[in-house]
């Protein structure tokens, strides 16, 4: 399938968020998102401070991907209580950002501290589809491994 085609299937199924690659976060905080995960102009971004196999990562989730947790939990079988606690724990892990003219996005120094970003070396950007995650570079290859390891245990026959 020719690139192009391979990116509108990803955009049609709205899965543009594909594969991982390194990155460099400046010194500014800043990393650059790349062309295929940028989202549509003026569009803002949602950077979630979460958790994938016990390590703390940034989940960056488009206007679209936020509407959707907030949907899920909306349509849960919770209580209205709970409901209103996930919500008011997303909105509380979440930050509003946008791209620069640079197509760089600035993340915060205090999210940056607690997922173990550090200025001016390599991150790793992951792609997962709906959304993409940003990692310091060690915890990444602890999960590529972890994740990697399912492979073993591959019943649908993907990998």
């Amino acid at each position: 399938m020719p690139a192009a085609s391979r990116l509108d299937f990803a955009m049609k199924y709205d899965f543009r968020h594909l594969g991982f690659r390194p990155a460099t976060m400046d010194r500014r905080f800043r990393v650059v998102i790349p062309p295929a995960w940028r989202p549509d102009a003026d569009e803002p971004l949602f950077l979630l401070l979460s958790r994938t196999h016990e390590l703390p990562v940034l989940k960056v989730l488009t206007q679209k991907g936020y509407e959707e947790e907030v949907k899920r939990i909306s349509e849960s079988d919770a209580s209205e209580g709970r409901k209103r606690l996930l919500q008011g724990a997303l909105a509380m892990h979440c930050r509003c950002a946008t791209l620069n003219d640079q197509s760089r996005l600035l993340l915060p120094k205090d999210l940056c501290e607690k997922v173990g970003l550090v200025p001016g070396t390599e991150v790793v950007m992951a792609g997962r589809g709906e959304h993409f995650e940003i990692w310091n570079k060690a915890n990444f290859d602890t999960v590529l491994e972890i994740e990697t390891r399912y492979q073993d245990r591959d019943e649908l026959g993907i990998f």
